[in-house]
This record gives structure tokens, C-alpha cells and sequence, in this order.
């Protein structure tokens, strides 16, 4: 089966880093104005995951949410989450790393598509 959310390695060794110092993790990527389009990591309970949201796997160990209009957008593709320098000006724990999660994607093939709808998971 085909990962709806993969990482690129310098994402889940950042996330390595970000578990060493903080504990347990969770990843949000939301459409809002002030958290952007961006992946966002948080520790748990400082984002409150409901039925807008859709739980599209995890990376690293680590659950990965996004939000339904978001994932509307972007059910199509598989997201990859990658790490770039510099501040996302976000309020993701990564800031003071001096880094950024970043979001690429690609659009699954027909095969991919067939299965996740064959697996009732679109």
C-alpha cells in the first residue's frame, strides 16, 4: 500500500533530534492564515485534532494530520516532508533549529489511486 505522507531522511533525523529534546510529537498541516500551508510539528495537546481533521499516516513514528479542506486539495498526492534552512515563522518546535519543514508532493499514479480507493482510505 502506498504512504499517503512520506519523509525525506533529514526529516526523520530532525525528527529525532526534535523526540530527543521535547518527548512525544504530532504533525499538523492546516490552510490556516497564521500556521500557513506548511507542515507544522506540535507537542501533543497544543493543537486540538477533531473531525476536521484526517489522520493521513505518520513519519517517523510521528502522526501526521491535515485538515479536510486542506486534504481535499491535496488527496491526490502524497505529500513528502522535507526539511529546508531557515524560519517557517511558524509556531512549529523546529523553529529554533534553525530549520523549517517543507511540504513537496507528487500525484499518485492510477495503480496508487485504484488502491487507496480499493483500501477505502479517499
Amino acid at each position: 500500500m502506498v504512504d499517503r505522507v512520506i519523509a525525506t531522511e533529514a526529516t526523520l533525523e530532525l525528527i529525532k533530534q526534535l523526540q530527543a529534546k521535547h518527548g512525544e510529537l504530532m504533525f499538523h498541516q492546516s490552510g490556516g492564515c497564521c500556521d500557513n500551508s506548511a507542515a507544522n510539528c506540535y507537542l501533543p495537546g497544543e493543537l486540538t485534532i477533531g473531525a476536521g481533521d484526517v489522520l493521513l499516516g505518520q513519519i517517523g513514528g510521528v502522526p501526521f494530520y491535515i485538515g479536510k479542506t486542506q486534504y481535499e486539495y491535496w488527496k491526490h498526492t502524497q505529500l513528502i516532508i522535507d526539511v529546508i534552512d531557515g524560519h517557517g515563522g511558524t509556531f512549529s518546535l523546529e523553529g529554533p533549529e534553525g530549520k523549517a519543514f517543507h511540504t513537496r508532493s507528487r500525484v499518485f499514479t492510477d495503480a496508487e489511486w485504484a488502491e487507496l480507493q480499493a483500501a477505502g482510505l479517499v
